[in-house]
């Protein structure tokens, strides 16, 4: 481990740690070193006590499609910013869409989030994700079964799914088309005994037909953080913080009214808004952090 140790030293001087650790160290992930495919060795940015801190608490793999919807990407943040504050480490990897979502969520309420990586711990990958990368190194984890520096091969997103779904205790997908990479999480859950959750979709959505399909086989039902520590802790054992917005009541009733499915200005005002004062309500309640523009110009609330 001299090696490991000369990195740690010369990386300490920046303020974030790296460390290399043997499936046979103390330090590695237990629930990982019990599966078939955990890896010979780990690289860490971010120091073995967070890392250690970090699985010391229930850890939950938010997983889904790069390709993901408004709707998607606002449950994936909110999912990862409700258990974050409910003390559940969030694990994903680092990749557009749900993957970038989770840890946006999590990092919202500085809460213990993990990516795993595809190539090296310190090669970011994608390149546009870099100043997410750099926040989880400060104040999160990176991991790798990958040597430092090694680039992205076209096995190597498949190669690091064990790794996630090994240190994980609860695997959600919340968009995933049908018979695609993006379900390899789930069908490894499966084979190890993880429980498996998965978000309701629109039947007519291609990013939905995975988490609808993995329902119809018993998969537990995620509407929210609340579902998921069901199913972790058991019903009502720990409940997840609820987001209060103080609102005035015509902000009430537009929030209301986006959430019964009136979700774009023109149903508002064909439901009876007028069009001026709906146009400033909405705006104020994308400020506040009530409501999120979605695609073809349709509000969601905020979780």
């Amino acid at each position: 481990m001299q090696e490991a140790r000369g990195m740690r030293r010369a990386h300490e001087t920046r303020g974030i740690r790296r460390d290399a650790i043997s499936c046979q160290d103390p330090c590695f992930p237990a629930a990982l070193a019990q599966t078939r495919q955990a890896p010979p060795k780990l690289y860490v940015i971010g120091g073995l006590e967070r890392l250690e801190r970090f699985l010391s608490q229930p850890v939950l793999a938010i997983v889904g499609t790069s390709k993901a919807s408004a709707y998607g990407m606002e449950t994936a943040r909110g999912l990862a910013r409700g258990l974050a504050a409910s003390g559940v480490t969030v694990l994903s990897a680092l990749a557009d869409g749900i993957p970038a979502a989770a840890h946006l969520g999590a990092l919202e309420v500085d809460g213990p989030t993990i990516t795993v990586m595809p190539g090296g711990a310190d090669v970011c990958y994608p390149a546009s994700r870099r100043r997410l990368h750099r926040r989880l190194q400060e104040i999160g984890c990176v991991v790798s079964e990958q040597p430092w520096g090694r680039g992205i091969q076209r096995w190597s997103h498949l190669a690091c799914t064990p790794i996630l779904v090994g240190m994980a205790q609860m695997v959600i997908v919340v968009e995933a088309e049908e018979r695609t990479a993006a379900l390899t999480p789930a069908r490894l859950a499966q084979a190890l005994g993880r429980t498996l959750g998965a978000v309701p979709g629109r039947v007519s959505s291609p990013v939905s037909q995975g988490p609808n399909a993995l329902l119809a086989e018993g998969a537990h039902l995620i509407r929210g953080p609340q579902d998921a520590l069901d199913a972790l802790y058991g019903v009502g054992v720990r409940q997840a913080p609820k987001k209060t917005v103080a609102l005035a009541p015509p902000l009430q009733d537009v929030l209301k009214q986006v959430g019964s499915g009136s979700d774009t200005l023109a149903k508002l005002v064909a439901a009876g808004h007028d069009a001026e004062q709906t146009i400033v309500a909405l705006a104020e309640l994308e400020v506040r952090g009530a409501l999120v523009r979605g695609d073809g110009g349709r509000y969601l609330p905020c979780g």
